[in-house]
């Protein structure tokens, strides 16, 4: 079930996704993206877990530290899905800033009682070796550090495929957000429970 933040009902069975326009279903409708497809597919599987979507477009590792500890208190998560920092990167932001930005958040969750799943990304390589490679790294560093679980690549036999991208080049189109869901799915299914 999708459920949209003001009617979140806490419980243990619910999965926060806290992420940027890669998450918040940017220029398609709500029900198009990957976090409302997630809810159907849970439903499909027998999984009783609603999914709260709390992406923002344009949301940076800053805005979503600051963000965060309200939307822990409001929806008292199972699981958070974290996909930030992509905005970090577009903008030239120090990477090492935003590493320890995400460090916090997980920390918040972690502290709330979440189980934390990383959705790692990747930036073209036009922002040059040293800053591609330290952006890719930062997630399966995170990973490490805190023993989460990881999706590599969220937009993996995606990004690449005009057929499957909306004309900017940067996000998915409807055609392409189901296949964001099976780069996600993989890696959440373990952390699940059944309905009793």
């Amino acid at each position: 079930m999708f459920i949209a933040l003001q009617n979140a009902v806490a419980s243990d069975h619910t999965i926060l996704v806290f992420g940027d326009s890669l998450s918040a279903a940017h220029g398609l409708r709500p029900e198009q993206g990957w976090a409302a497809l997630l809810g159907a597919r849970l439903k499909t599987e027998g999984y009783g877990y609603q999914v709260i979507n709390a992406s923002v477009s344009g949301e940076t590792t800053t805005g979503g530290l600051a963000r965060l500890p309200r939307e822990l208190r409001l929806t008292r998560p199972g699981i958070l899905i974290l996909e930030l920092g992509a905005n970090d990167a577009l903008q030239g932001l120090p990477l090492a800033l935003a590493q320890q930005r995400l460090a916090g958040m997980i920390r918040l969750a972690e502290t709330a009682g979440a189980r934390v799943l990383v959705a790692g990304l990747l930036i073209p390589p036009n922002y040059g070796p040293r800053y591609t490679r330290q952006f890719a790294d930062m997630y399966p560093s995170l990973a490490r550090q805190f023993h989460t679980a990881l999706v590599p690549f969220l937009l993996k036999g995606v990004a690449l495929n005009p057929h499957l991208m909306q004309p900017d080049g940067l996000h998915p189109n409807a055609r392409g957000e189901p296949l964001v869901l099976d780069n996600v799915w993989p890696f959440l299914e373990p952390m699940l429970k059944k309905s009793r």
